[in-house]
């Protein structure tokens, strides 16, 4: 899907392209890249670049044209293994040409048009874009990592009543997502570090980075202390398995013995051997007291020894 904004005091959409106006584009077609490549003469590697779920967040020059890849958070559906990760952002500029190009339709780009609207300033220049889509997905970063905290704890209710196999690997899923977010955050914190000595920065630019920066380095350090406390937790879940089960291996274990005593008199008795009671009438009765009098008594020693 392609959209045009116009950026000049405000955020205004345009039936057609024009001069310094905001291209949008959103899981774009091959005859959208194509025909986008034939009337600005764009690199073609940069579609194929931005295509690739697992591009690094950096920046290109090329004839003039300049690609900058941002990590952005991205949502997918609810069975995915992987619930939350991050996709590339391409933002394409030479002169009075602007291009964003996205093969993921993610809530953060519909955030950032609508809050740019009422914001109702637009942009000075496309550097302050650029630097305001940074803010704009660190933002983004903290929102989705409040709402895999707010899963962890769902999590960890559950499991306090039942620990499951379907819990844990939820949680596993959810450490994936935190090392796909702090791998991408760092990628655009070191970016933005490489942008600011690259682009023609202002004193109000260099104030958008600054909370960037900020921003950028709270959602690194949230993402560090949950996925410090996801480990933790499945860690100590996983102690509990393990100590559910020995538990029950050692109940089994103890129970397994009490039941060998009266299995190892009764072969004793049932032997084809002269023991004296073969024709008594209380033989039975005698095996059958000294096989309850050795269970109990074993079952009371492992009480003791607190083996079950």
């Amino acid at each position: 899907m392609k959209t045009f904004w116009n950026t000049n005091k405000g955020i205004r959409l345009l039936d057609e392209w024009e001069p310094n106006c905001w291209t949008q584009i959103t899981c774009p077609t091959e005859e959208e890249c194509r025909q986008l490549q034939s009337e600005f003469s764009i690199p073609d590697y940069f579609f194929s670049d931005i295509a690739d779920a697992d591009e690094r967040a950096r920046y290109e020059y090329d004839d003039g044209w300049m690609l900058v890849i941002l990590r952005i958070p991205y949502v997918k559906e609810v069975r995915s293994r992987t619930p939350y990760t991050t996709v590339p952002l391409g933002i394409i500029h030479k002169r009075d040409v602007t291009i964003t190009v996205c093969y993921f339709e993610t809530n953060m780009m519909i955030d950032f048009v609508s809050f740019q609207q009422r914001r109702g300033e637009g942009f000075v220049d496309y550097v302050d874009m650029i630097f305001r889509m940074f803010l704009s997905s660190a933002v983004w970063y903290l929102k989705r990592l409040k709402q895999i905290s707010l899963l962890i704890d769902k999590s960890k209710r559950d499991m306090d009543h039942s620990v499951n196999n379907e819990s844990l690997i939820g949680l596993s899923r959810l450490q994936d997502s935190l090392t796909y977010f702090i791998t991408s955050i760092r990628g655009n914190e070191t970016l933005l570090q490489k942008l600011k000595f690259k682009l023609q920065v202002d004193e109000l630019d260099a104030d958008l980075i600054e909370d960037v920066n900020i921003e950028m380095s709270q959602a690194r350090e949230t993402a560090r202390i949950y996925s410090e406390i996801l480990d933790s937790t499945m860690e100590t879940y996983r102690g509990i398995i393990n100590n559910n089960m020995n538990t029950v291996m050692r109940t089994l274990t103890s129970v397994s013995i009490i039941l060998m005593f009266p299995t190892l008199i009764s072969s004793l008795f049932g032997m084809n051997l002269i023991n004296g009671m073969e024709t008594s009438a209380v033989g039975f009765p005698i095996a059958l007291v000294i096989s309850i009098f050795v269970s109990v008594g074993s079952w009371w020693f492992l009480r003791f020894k607190h083996l079950i």
